[in-house]
């Protein structure tokens, strides 16, 4: 660890340079003609932050303001860019996170471009929506927003503390978090936020003196995968049996959230690495693991769900009588502080005049 203390100070050096630069004015940046919120973080992957962008999505919705999101579609293959990511985008066109928010959120527009200014522009042309929504921005500082949310793990705030690659997961050194203009902390449930927490919490953002609220992932429902039925709760004949599997940055919360909302553990997890582009080869695989483990049904993440819906489209053979279900999920905030606004409120305040 020592030895890569050095790489790690030199490349948090410079990433303060590349802020200070754009600070400055020296970096130009593209100001949208309407309000920008910037959904990021300061690690690399894990933090919640494609099911924040979709509760944004729909909270502009339920606002009747139409939004566009600006993504760089990770692992994404657009026949052109910008690319506008449609519902029926396959996933290697789209990627699996963009082709997710399109489908969740249809009055959205959804636009794939590793330069976010040039798919800003094309849609302030196209559509002149009424917010724009950066997603993994907190780093893109070529677009100027005017909310930026720095969602954090508790891996943050413990053990990952100001550890810069290539010594650790952060992209930037603790001096980045001053950007924030509230930091949102994930935790596998809001039942977590416990006194000593808080105070580890303060001890580390106390000095940034920035609103501060707890977010949870939310199950909403399971949807079957082949047929689109949503359902409550798995068939009463499966007895609550199921395999789990995942391909997400963070394996341990999905297995927490699903044990919670279907009333057990699975009888069998098999996570994959993020992004895992599931293969038709995968798909054998799982169902032939969960038959070995009597379990007639599968549940994945709705991420993992645009992927294996393709595979399962592509060849309805590979369907032996068993059911995958994808576990729909938002998210759910709440103040660190009793008494603070909710984040809904402090959000409209800051995005929509009075």
């Amino acid at each position: 660890m020592r030895l890569l203390s050095p790489p790690a100070a030199l490349y948090s050096a410079l990433m303060s340079l590349r802020a200070a630069a754009y600070a400055r004015g020296i970096f130009p940046a593209w100001r949208p003609p309407q309000p920008c919120v910037s959904v990021g973080n300061i690690r690399w992957g894990g933090t919640g932050k494609t099911p924040v962008c979709s509760w944004l999505l729909d909270w502009a919705a339920e606002k009747n303001k139409q939004c566009v999101l600006l993504t760089r579609g990770y692992r994404a293959h657009p026949p052109r860019l910008p690319f506008l990511v449609e519902p029926d985008a396959s996933p290697h066109e789209a990627g699996d996170e963009p082709l997710l928010l399109a489908r969740a959120n249809p009055t959205a527009k959804i636009v794939v471009d590793p330069k976010r200014v040039r798919a800003g522009k094309l849609a302030w042309t196209a559509w002149q929506p009424d917010l724009f929504v950066l997603d993994d921005g907190f780093q893109h500082m070529a677009v100027t927003r005017d909310v930026n949310l720095a969602l954090l793990t508790l891996q943050d705030l413990e053990t990952d503390w100001n550890r810069v690659v290539p010594s650790g997961p952060w992209r930037e050194g603790p001096s980045a978090l001053s950007r924030a203009d509230a930091f949102l902390i994930k935790l596998p449930d809001l039942d977590m936020a416990k006194d000593d927490l808080r105070e580890q919490i303060v001890r580390r953002l106390g000095t940034y003196q920035k609103p501060i609220f707890f977010f949870a992932p939310e199950p909403l429902r399971l949807t079957n995968i082949h047929t689109g039925e949503r359902r409550d709760a798995l068939p009463s004949q499966s007895e609550g049996r199921y395999t789990l599997f995942s391909g997400v940055a963070d394996p341990l919360s999905v297995e927490h959230t699903a044990t919670g909302f279907l009333g057990r553990k699975p009888v069998r997890f098999d996570a994959f690495a993020d992004h895992h582009p599931f293969s038709a080869k995968d798909v054998i695989r799982l169902a032939q693991k969960a038959a070995a483990a009597n379990t007639d049904h599968l549940v994945c993440t709705a991420k993992d769900a645009v992927k294996i819906r393709s595979v399962l489209a592509q060849d309805q053979a590979q369907n032996q009588g068993q059911d995958w279900w994808s576990l729909d999920m938002s998210v759910r905030f709440t103040p660190f502080t009793t008494g603070a606004p909710r984040f809904e409120d402090w959000l409209e305040r800051r995005l929509i005049p009075a």
